[in-house]
Parts: C-alpha cells; sequence; structure tokens
C-alpha cells in the first residue's frame, strides 16, 4: 500500500465484476476506520443492489454505509471539511468530473479510494476509470476466474436470455450474476451485426 510523505493521494481499484474490488474497497475503508480517521463513503444512485443505494455492499454480502450521488459535483459539496478519507464505490458510473473532484481532494490532503469496472461488456473504457487510474499514485486491478475455461477473467460479459449480449446493446445495464459473467479475452463474446466481415486486425 502506497502512504505518502504528505496526506492527500489517489487509489484506484479496478477490474472485472466478480473481482472482489467492493469487497477492497471496503476493506481499506473499515482498516481507516479502526485507524480512526474520519471517513465519508459515497456509490452511483444507479447501483441498487444487494443492500440498496444506502450502502456499498460486496457479492459476498459484506457492507459499510454510502451516500448515493447522481454526479461528481455531489462529493465534492457534500465532502465534510474534516473529512480525511474519501472512498467511491462504481465510479464508471458517474460523469468525468469524477477526475477532477478526486484530484482536487488529494490535493486538498484527502486520501481518495476509487473503485469501478475499468471496461464495458464490449472489452472497450467505461467512464472516467481510464483517466482516473492514469492519474493515481497507485492502481490495483483486480482479476475474477473464467467461468468458461477457469484461467484469469479481466472482461464481462453481458448475457441477454442466457446468450452474449450483442455489441450495439446499451453501455449501461446494472446487473449482477443473472445478467454478467467474468471471461477471459479468449472466452470473451461481443457478437457484431457486421460480424461476417471480419476484424481488420488479427
Amino acid at each position: 500500500m502506497f502512504y505518502g510523505t504528505t496526506p492527500g493521494w489517489l487509489e484506484v481499484i479496478s477490474g472485472v465484476m466478480f473481482s472482489g474490488k467492493s469487497e477492497e474497497l471496503i476493506r481499506r475503508v473499515r482498516r481507516a476506520v479502526i485507524a480512526r480517521k474520519k471517513v465519508q463513503v459515497f456509490k452511483s444512485h444507479l447501483d441498487a443492489r444487494y443492500a440498496g443505494v444506502y450502502a456499498v455492499s460486496s457479492h459476498d454480502g459484506t457492507i459499510v454505509e454510502a451516500e448515493p450521488v447522481q454526479s461528481a459535483i455531489e462529493i465534492m459539496e457534500r465532502v465534510r471539511p474534516d473529512t480525511e478519507v474519501v472512498a467511491v464505490d462504481e465510479a464508471q458510473f458517474l460523469d468525468k468530473g469524477i477526475v477532477r473532484v478526486a484530484n482536487a481532494l488529494a490535493r486538498r490532503g484527502v486520501r481518495v479510494i476509487v473503485a469501478g469496472t475499468d471496461s464495458d461488456f464490449r472489452a472497450e473504457p467505461f467512464g472516467a476509470m481510464a483517466e482516473l487510474m492514469s492519474s493515481a499514485e497507485v492502481v490495483d486491478k483486480l482479476h475474477a476466474i473464467c467461468v468458461v475455461c477457469g484461467g484469469p477473467a479481466s472482461l464481462n460479459q453481458r448475457l441477454v436470455n442466457g446468450k452474449p449480449a450483442p455489441y450495439e446493446s446499451p453501455q449501461i445495464m446494472v446487473g449482477g450474476r443473472e445478467s454478467y459473467e467474468a471471461r477471459c479475452r479468449h472466452c470473451h463474446e461481443v457478437p457484431r451485426k457486421d460480424e461476417g466481415q471480419g476484424d481488420l486486425l488479427p
């Protein structure tokens, strides 16, 4: 774990669904609380799975209380002057302003912990996660287990009626095990309407 010589830095926990991102964020939050730091936890209002919008929960049921927000600027408006640690879960659902907010808080002397899925079901960058990762002092990319071959999974497989969702599907669709699987690049499938034309690259 990174600890700067002066307070204030940005940590990003990224990776595929079911890799333990929220679990790791919760672990860091709890350690900060044990260290008697003043902590605030935020999450996107879009994620109401498992514990509802007023908590961050991992897939295994671990929970911490959280404040739901609709935009990044809400986080800046709600952070109290004496807060030392700010944690944000499901950051991929927030607007691009989360990059400016996270860096502004870090410059103010706050330890900022951000967790989110860095790529969408198409294996393309998701929200502001790539920018957050590029400006962070610490980046931890977690992996799950591919449900098809058992290898390290780094991609999200979206399923619709048990079949891979087509490329043209909406980018955001909140769901759990009924809608998503973790897969490796070799087992990941995103059908396209123009599939018969083949890829431009080998």
